[in-house]
């Protein structure tokens, strides 16, 4: 397989989902509470230049298992 940024980020997405559901099964437990709990950044883009106008907002949850995920999906891609 030809390696190239898409498959990039693509890795990178999956590695940040596998993360988040990851962290949201082991949510219950009370031990683990410092990986699965998750930090919310928010960016919100808009403007206004009167022929048109946008307003985009991108949430993102991270938290600890959520990183490991991305750096687990950066190695795998390098291995690839």
């Amino acid at each position: 397989m030809k390696k190239n940024i898409w498959i990039l980020l693509l890795f990178i997405v999956i590695g940040l989902l596998a993360g988040a559901l990851v962290s949201r099964w082991l949510a219950p437990v009370p031990g683990l509470s410092f990986l699965t709990k998750s930090t919310q950044i928010v960016w919100s883009p808009s403007a206004d230049l009167l022929v048109f106008s946008y307003n985009i907002t991108i949430h993102l949850n991270l938290s600890l298992l959520g990183i490991l995920g991305v750096i687990i999906a950066i190695w795998l891609y390098r291995k690839m």
